[in-house]
């Protein structure tokens, strides 16, 4: 398996979750590539780090359909499953929405102004090609309602199922269809500082829903 040289070795603090997030990071940005083999020596090598938090890691990474592991082999990174995608898809979708709903009535003009700033470094970052500035802008911008309504487990399923729908964004930022995005985070916006709760629900319901998958 062909292992990164230039990573830096992770700090102790919350070591297990920086692992983790590491990992991730690396399957959803295509380092560790569909179908290719994990082993725990290799990435904890790589990570400076020992074998048990890559193994907790990897773990985690199999409950969110990241890895799948077979008894007595090596770790393997998923494909792209369509299925997996639509039901992680409409998992998040489902989440936002409850989350916009729940926040509305207690986002401030600093939130509405944090969120159009968002959106504006989303549409400069598709337009210039960072398709990785743009995934962090759209974090950013979705992260303020998530982070007003402040409910756990909200945070708890986006955590285990965006990493899954973040692998097709790629594919989907990178291509025209990513800029239909902005639009419907201005209505989104729009919605949120007029203080209509079900109106921003269902937009932000339908930006996260109009992620296409293909058979």
């Amino acid at each position: 398996m062909p292992i990164p040289q230039d990573a830096p070795s992770i700090s102790r603090s919350l070591l297990r979750d920086d692992v983790h997030r590491r990992l991730q990071d690396a399957i959803v940005e295509g380092t560790l590539a569909p179908g290719e083999q994990l082993r725990d020596l290799e990435l904890a090598d790589w990570l400076g780090v020992s074998r048990t938090p890559v193994r907790e890691a990897l773990q985690r990474l199999g409950e969110a359909g990241l890895v799948v592991a077979s008894p007595g082999r090596s770790t393997v990174v998923t494909t792209l499953d369509v299925r997996a995608v639509r039901e992680a898809r409409d998992v998040v979708a489902a989440m936002h929405e409850v989350a916009v709903r729940e926040s509305v009535a207690a986002l401030t003009a600093k939130d509405i102004k944090a969120m159009r700033a968002a959106n504006r470094r989303f549409r400069a970052a598709l337009r210039s090609g960072d398709i990785a500035a743009a995934l962090e802008a759209d974090d950013e911008l979705h992260g303020v309602p998530v982070g007003v309504a402040d409910n756990r487990a909200i945070v708890a399923v986006l955590a285990q199922f965006t990493p899954v729908v973040r692998r097709a964004e790629l594919l989907r930022f990178a291509g025209l269809t990513g800029r239909d995005s902005v639009a419907l985070h201005e209505q989104l916006i729009s919605h949120c500082e007029a203080g209509d709760a079900e109106a921003a629900a269902r937009v932000a319901f339908d930006t996260w829903h109009s992620l296409e998958t293909e058979d």
